[in-house]
């Protein structure tokens, strides 16, 4: 018993706990906060898009509201102060949203909001991962610089180039050196764009290269805020707009002359099987009430439908015949218009 008792070592003094307990909290701190701080947070890529999109559509529907307070001046004025305007607009939707720690429209309806991702704020708990401070006063600075006075300079120097046509001036090589360094610019511009672009179709942050500069990232404002903007309204307006894209890509090919050709084509093999009545105009299939007639097929028509059509298209061609037109003649009468006017 007693051997036992003097083997036993007796334990260190308090000052010692102390002294290893100092030492070691730094180093236990630092990792607690790594390792609350890794929370992998994903932000909805559709949300930061549609974001973009509203914010547009709320320039646009300001910049229609301002355009109407000055329907009543000179047509046009507007028009040459155009780049003007819309830095104007952009610079007031800036000076009131991120410039006052507020989300723009769209980040609001999109329940989004600017994170400075430099910053490392310590912090004791992280409970979501969308903690951290917004952007400083010289990121919001940068930001109006680049958005508001990036693209009003560089939209007044594409039309003064353009206007002074430095790209045809072969004489001039110091304007045709600036006309290619433009481009080169923007081509360049447009190639980091897309870069950018597959980067954030990857990770989901910074939708832009200004955001990338910056280090300004999109993260949810409210955890448990739902989205403002429904799915159902949203996918109505992709239909539609997809359907008028379509629309404006057929149209074209529906007035082209080889689809004309086809369907008079079509309605001529329709016609020699059925008979058709000679007395009506082949445009508006009405009785004409001034009738002329298409030389040399001598067709009826109505002398405003044979006028306007001709007067639409110089090798305007029968309805009925697909003969080309080249003078009208009235209804039992001498005088033949030789000239068809053509726009």
């Amino acid at each position: 018993m007693t051997s036992s008792t003097n083997n036993t070592t007796p334990p260190p003094p308090e000052e010692a706990w102390m002294d290893t307990y100092q030492k070691l909290f730094p180093h236990w701190q630092y990792l607690s906060l790594s390792h609350q701080s890794s929370i992998p947070i994903s932000i909805s890529r559709v949300n930061q898009f549609d974001a973009a999109r509203l914010d547009i559509e709320m320039s646009a529907m300001l910049k229609e509201q301002l355009v109407k307070v000055f329907s009543l001046m000179k047509p046009g004025m507007l028009f040459q102060y155009e780049p003007e305007l819309d830095a104007f607009l952009e610079f007031l939707i800036w000076r009131f949203s991120i410039w006052v720690d507020k989300p723009t429209p769209g980040n609001a309806l999109m329940n989004l909001r600017y994170r400075d991702e430099r910053a490392t704020e310590t912090r004791a708990k992280v409970r979501t991962g969308l903690e951290g401070p917004g952007l400083t006063v010289a990121q919001k600075l940068w930001y109006c610089i680049a958005t508001v006075g990036g693209q009003y300079i560089w939209a007044r120097l594409q039309s003064f180039s353009a206007f002074r046509r430095w790209g045809d001036s072969e004489q001039r090589p110091l304007a045709r050196r600036a006309w290619i360094l433009i481009q080169r610019i923007e081509g360049l511009y447009k190639a980091a764009s897309f870069g950018n672009l597959l980067l954030f179709l990857y990770t989901g942050r910074f939708r832009n290269l200004i955001e990338r500069a910056l280090r300004a990232r999109l993260v949810y404002g409210s955890p448990n805020m739902n989205r403002a903007v429904s799915f159902e309204y949203m996918n109505r307006q992709l239909v539609w707009n997809e359907f008028s894209e379509m629309l404006l890509l057929l149209l074209p090919l529906l007035n082209s002359s080889t689809f004309k050709n086809i369907r008079r084509r079509l309605s001529k093999d329709k016609s020699s099987t059925s008979t058709e009545d000679d007395t009506t105009c082949p445009i508006c299939q009405a009785t004409p009430t001034i009738p002329f007639l298409a030389l040399p097929c001598q067709h009826r028509y109505c002398y405003y439908c044979l006028r306007t059509r001709c007067s639409a298209a110089a090798s305007f061609q029968c309805s009925r015949c697909s003969e080309p037109v080249i003078a009208m003649q009235r209804h039992g009468g001498s005088i033949v218009d030789h000239k068809i006017p053509s726009q």
